[in-house]
């Protein structure tokens, strides 16, 4: 195997004892292979395969999630720069990363499940989702900085005037009866807050992100098998673990990317009659394709629940799958005009 990537990394642990590791990337016939190497005081190696497979793109994907969690843990690499990101450690968004680093990290869990028991109550009077109340960030920010007024409140980052205006007093009523330790202006934090700490936590929340990252690429490549294959979407859902209604928007993020997803949508309407395709063809023309329940309104009538073809939930999916034919018609006649 021939090694086309390695870095050495290094980690001293509060005792000040130091551990070494490198990072590498091999190949051989066509075959890429990614590890993690921790090396032992006595020069003994112990590896962790990460990696091997055919997919670079994959291949990239596994190496980023799994070293923020070693650079999490507290690793450093000798070269810099080994995510290819420029400015991560400063910019206009540090002040913002600081403070929420330290409410996750210091900040009251008490107070935080109190608003969330806010949160959930106000939701739940509103008929709203939680977190177009409040996000659990700005959440976590007012478990830690405890504001005890309106200006106080409109320094912590997502809470601006129309938020303050509409939530700020029963915010303040609930931390009115903390006892905070801390102080505003928030500048005090840049001091107090550990830099190697600060580091750790931002390769945290990079692990997580290229996380998820990860598990978006495997299920779009599942799917692009599962598609030329012909899979159906119960056989797709099998594969994916989401439910019908997650890969028809995975369906339509392939469509928008260029990929060719007729046949799955074929499959899925072949039972589906031809007026009652070209109806719901119409009504897009009509109505647009921006918004289903008018089309749905049109085709099938105010009151029908559809449910000699499995209710309202069914119907919706074939306007989907019917859509996704129809925008990308409208898109080819775009480009042929």
């Amino acid at each position: 195997m021939q090694i086309v990537f390695m870095n050495q990394m290094s980690r001293t642990d509060e005792q000040g004892h130091s551990s070494f590791a490198q990072v590498w990337i091999g190949e051989e016939e066509g075959v890429w292979s990614l590890g993690w190497r921790d090396i032992e005081p006595e020069g003994e190696a112990a590896d962790d395969d990460w990696y091997e497979g055919g997919s670079w793109n994959e291949l990239l994907c596994v190496y980023r999630h799994h070293l923020a969690r070693k650079l999490a843990e507290g690793y450093r690499p000798i070269i810099e720069g080994i995510f290819n990101e420029t400015g991560e450690f400063g910019g206009r968004n540090l002040h913002m990363q600081k403070l929420q680093c330290y409410s996750e990290l210091y900040g009251s869990e008490e107070l935080y499940t109190e608003l969330c028991a806010w949160r959930r109550r106000k939701a739940a009077s509103g008929r709203k989702a939680p977190y177009f109340i409040a996000s659990n960030r700005v959440l976590r920010l007012i478990s830690a900085f405890v504001p005890q007024s309106e200006e106080e409140l409109l320094q912590l980052p997502g809470i601006g005037p129309a938020k303050a205006s509409e939530h700020g007093a029963e915010w303040l009523e609930i931390t009115a009866k903390i006892e905070r330790k801390t102080t505003f202006p928030l500048d005090w934090v840049y001091h107090q807050l550990p830099e190697d700490v600060f580091v750790s936590w931002l390769y945290k929340q990079k692990e997580e992100k290229y996380k998820q990252e990860l598990e978006r690429y495997r299920i779009r490549r599942s799917m692009l098998l599962g598609i030329a294959e012909g899979a159906t979407l119960e056989q797709l859902e099998e594969r994916t673990s989401l439910s019908r209604r997650d890969l028809i928007e995975q369906l339509e993020g392939l469509e928008k990317e260029g990929y060719d997803t007729e046949q799955l949508v074929q499959a899925e309407l072949c039972t589906v009659p031809d007026a009652e395709q070209a109806a719901v063809w119409k009504a897009f023309e009509e109505l647009g394709d921006t918004f289903l329940k008018p089309v749905l309104q049109r085709v099938y009538g105010q009151e029908k629940g559809g449910e000699e073809v499995g209710g309202t939930e069914k119907l919706y999916e074939r306007l989907r799958l019917i859509r996704i034919r129809f925008r990308r018609e409208e898109s080819r006649q775009a480009s042929a005009g």
